[in-house]
């Protein structure tokens, strides 16, 4: 009688689908923060774009960029 009711496996039931809906909901406000990875080639790039880097220092960035790719390989 005690703990075999409707509040028995019930209650524990619906804990835990509570505890799933605040994780998806935490989740989904977040977002998945892994998905913002960006290359250092393709943030050399945007700086171009903007105009914050010159033709000069990009391309002697870019330089530097592959020679450093080609040490790690």
């Amino acid at each position: 009688m005690y703990g075999f009711g409707t509040h028995g496996w019930g209650m524990g039931v619906g804990g835990l689908l509570s505890l799933l809906l605040i994780i998806a909901v935490v989740y989904l406000l977040l977002g998945d923060r892994r998905a913002e990875s960006v290359s250092p080639k393709e943030i050399l790039d945007q700086r171009y774009a903007r105009g914050e880097i010159d033709t000069k220092e990009y391309h002697e960035r870019l330089k530097a960029l592959q020679e450093s790719e080609e040490e790690q390989a």
